[in-house]
């Protein structure tokens, strides 16, 4: 009868964890419909109203949303938001025309931050769906739970060792399954420091569009990679992607 109860209790946590997930997916999914609709009806401004909604209050987002915002934008004026949004988008779709059109809305010739490799690509596969891996985990070590308590010879260590593995992986998933957090500069001019405060030296003045790495942060500077070496910007110049 314990088993039974215990099997009983893991079942609806699983389930009820997977409704609240079902539930928000589709409050988010009506909102883009609707934002989306108004896009195609020319409504721009609520367009990208709505959209910015999505993206600030439920931290949710699609590609196709992405590059409309990034349309509205410039077409409002708004170069550094479309900026913003198409370098977003890059993390999604690495092309050589994305990186054009940032050169034109912000007037450079050269960018940094762009460059991808297939490991870093592969690497934000994995983190841009942290949630599903953990839970996929998760659910198959309760999986070996339910079955090693099913088994007369439970207290054999030989289960144990899936059940172990499982739980590791989880654990990294959770807590580690992190892409880098990126920024791009949008202040003109930017500043680039060798030390966190204005009486550091200057390693260089760069205009609005490069990407860069954000490994940290010390008052109002952000801690960043700049040519592979320790570099540190204010926040006030840079949105985080």
């Amino acid at each position: 009868m314990q088993n039974i109860n215990r099997i009983f209790i893991v079942n609806f946590i699983i389930f009820f964890i997977l409704f609240l997930q079902s539930v928000n997916c589709q409050a988010d999914s009506e909102k883009l419909i609707f934002a989306d609709s108004l896009f195609k009806t020319g409504s721009f401004k609520e367009a990208y109203q709505e959209y910015q909604n999505i993206l600030q209050e439920d931290n949710s987002y699609s590609p196709a949303m992405l590059l409309r915002m990034a349309y509205i934008a410039e077409g409002m004026g708004q170069f550094n938001e479309a900026t913003f949004y198409l370098s977003k988008y890059y993390d999604y779709n690495p092309n050589s025309k994305i990186i054009s059109k940032i050169k034109s809305l912000t007037s450079q010739s050269e960018l940094k931050g762009y460059e991808v490799s297939d490991r870093a690509q592969f690497f934000k596969i994995l983190t841009n769906n942290q949630q599903t891996i953990t839970g996929v985990l998760a659910l198959l070590l309760v999986l070996s739970l339910i079955l090693n308590l099913s088994r007369k010879n439970q207290d054999q260590p030989k289960y144990y060792i899936p059940i172990m593995i499982l739980l590791i992986l989880v654990f990294l998933s959770n807590n580690f399954l992190e892409s880098p957090k990126k920024g791009v500069i949008k202040g003109n001019p930017t500043v680039i420091m060798d030390q966190p405060t204005a009486g550091g030296n200057l390693i260089k003045k760069v205009g609005p569009g490069h990407r860069v790495t954000i490994d940290g942060s010390t008052d109002i500077w952000y801690h960043i990679k700049w040519d592979g070496k320790k570099a540190y910007v204010k926040k006030d110049k840079v949105a985080e992607i």
